[in-house]
């Protein structure tokens, strides 16, 4: 086995083991990265030019962005070389790092020497800084002062999705598979053994034939989420972050059992503990809890899957940090809510802040301030093609055509219209009215409607969307039918379950109608107890008990 790292070797390892950032990418419209310290050192004509950033390092004391002209700049300390820059010198003033000079990055994450790994958008792998452990990928344990392309067993490979632990990488490629190297003292690579890893190693075992559709790392373990909604973990485990009840280490990847039935779409790994997120909007927690970041309202470790609860709206979005003991998340409503450590201080149940987006939880919260995930900022003073048209919709000084439904008029416009539906193609073909009335679908619904042709989204209440749904079917619009599932998924609780299942089977929507089952099924003691349930159509209730009654649900 090999030796810990010097700065690691405690009697009890979660105080000083960190893990790296899980960075993929979020879209925020007007993103103020001012809130981190790092950035006092760029210009404000700088500030204004950054699309995508991350701030990293020991103590937020690196940041590496790229601008609307796809070159990438670093800033700071440069510890290990991080910055890439092929010196270890560090710099107040930002520096192009021309090696990788109109490249896109479409993930990025980082461990605790620094290390780098870094997935473009064309599916590359490039990797630099801290190196002892072999956390490069590169077959070294040199350090790399500049960005190393890796292609051992990646050559053919798409990657889309980078992770970090304190001293190993992983990644996830297009096709569903998971490769790891670096340190493994704890089985982190999951190769079976605790040997370092030099150069990309697949991961296999138990995942060989599963599809991953995203992964994370804590300081020392892994985590993947199969398209079952599967979590299978692997790796250090001293602390219950793996979740499978106990504290042994696991060298390969092993199921959450405890999260049978429950289809996860989202992990994120903080300091020692893992938060994990459903598609029915709940939050599990396990792991380390000395400040409270499981959310539990004490400070208990936990080894098995602990629900976290907040208000009732569903929550959207979880977040958490490789150096810190911070736990973050967003509600459907856009309220933001964190809890753990928070500027020295211990929050044990989750806080609801005066915040818009997570990030801002790590820049003015969290020691050190640095980012959870890569930032992707879009600009303010451009309108694209898609913000055009969205301006336009609704716009009476511009339109030619106008819908009356329930007394209230819509404005749209005829060429748009023919060009994103075939309803409209054949029906305004030959129509020279400049008025249309609808009776057939309600003023929300129509509106909705006609929005999506301008946006490709839909702003509707889960309730309303039942009714889009049943346009979206009559009009053949397959992918708005599917958007209007994803909505009303959103607002299934125990007193609709049984109406949106209903509605589901009424509307062929076959992935909804899977979704209201299980959700009936997960929640059956209460949804029977409903007016709704009581109400259910006969055939409806008849093939339900019979469903429900196949997979177990009447058994003591």
């Amino acid at each position: 086995m090999s030796a810990l790292p010097s700065d690691l070797e405690l009697s009890n390892p979660r105080e000083k083991l960190t893990k790296p950032v899980q960075a993929t990418l979020s879209s925020l419209k007007m993103l103020d990265v001012g809130k981190w310290p790092i950035f006092s050192l760029c210009s404000e004509e700088e500030l204004q030019l950054i699309r995508q950033a991350c701030v990293f390092g020991s103590a937020g004391n690196e940041v590496l962005y790229t601008t609307v002209n796809d070159e990438i700049f670093v800033l700071g300390t440069n510890c290990c070389g991080c910055l890439g820059l092929g010196d270890v010198q560090s710099t107040i003033e930002p520096r192009r790092l021309d090696s990788l000079s109109g490249k896109k990055i479409a993930s990025l994450s980082y461990g605790s020497g620094p290390h780098i790994v870094l997935a473009t958008t064309e599916g590359e792998v490039f990797t630099w800084g801290h190196n002892a452990y072999s956390q490069l990928g590169n077959g070294t344990t040199n350090h790399g002062l500049v960005p190393c392309q890796i292609s051992t067993n990646l050559s053919n490979k798409q990657v889309i999705e980078v992770a970090c632990g304190s001293y190993h990488s992983l990644v996830l490629t297009s096709d569903g598979e998971v490769f790891a190297w670096g340190y493994n003292n704890s089985g982190q690579v999951g190769s079976g053994s605790t040997v370092n890893q030099p150069i990309p190693r697949r991961v296999t075992g138990c995942l060989q034939n599963k599809v991953v559709v995203t992964i994370a790392c804590g300081q020392m373990c892994c985590m993947a989420v199969v398209d079952t909604g599967e979590v299978y973990v692997w790796g250090y485990n001293g602390n219950g972050q793996l979740g499978l009840g106990s504290s042994g280490n696991q060298p390969t990847p092993c199921r959450v059992a405890a999260l049978q039935g429950i289809r996860v779409q989202r992990v994120a790994c903080g300091y020692a503990h893992t938060l994990v997120l459903t598609d029915e909007g709940q939050v599990y927690a396990w792991g380390a809890n000395s400040y409270g970041q499981l959310g539990t309202g004490n400070k208990s470790n936990q080894s098995y899957p602990t629900p976290v609860t907040m208000e009732k709206d569903r929550i959207i979005e979880i977040a958490a940090c490789h150096s810190t003991h911070t736990s973050a998340a967003k509600t459907q409503g856009g309220h933001v809510y964190m809890w753990g450590q928070c500027r020295g201080q211990s929050v044990i149940l989750p806080h609801l802040t005066h915040f818009s987006c997570t990030d801002d939880v790590f820049a003015c919260f969290a020691t050190p301030a640095v980012s959870w995930r890569l930032l992707s900022v879009e600009p303010d003073d451009h309108l694209t093609v898609a913000e055009s048209l969205k301006r336009e919709f609704d716009n009476p000084d511009t339109a030619d055509l106008k819908f009356l439904v329930d007394g209230k008029y819509i404005y749209a416009h005829k060429v748009l219209l023919k060009i994103r539906c075939e309803h409209f193609r054949s029906s305004l073909e030959d129509n020279e009215d400049d008025i249309v009335e609808m009776s057939e679908f309600s003023y929300p619904v129509y509106r909705a409607f006609l929005e999506y042709l301008y946006t490709d989204s839909i702003s509707l209440s889960p309730e309303e969307a039942v009714g889009l749904l049943d346009l979206a079917t009559f009009y053949r619009e397959n992918r708005l039918k599917k958007l209007c599932q994803q909505t009303i998924k959103q607002g299934i609780c125990e007193e609709n379950a049984i109406a949106l299942l209903s509605a589901a089977v009424k509307y062929e929507a076959q992935d909804l109608e899977e979704f209201c089952f299980r959700f009936c099924i997960n929640h059956l003691t209460v949804v029977t107890q409903t007016s709704g349930f009581a109400e259910m159509d006969h055939d409806l209730l008849k093939n339900f008990i019979s469903k429900a009654s196949r997979v177990g649900a009447f058994k003591n």
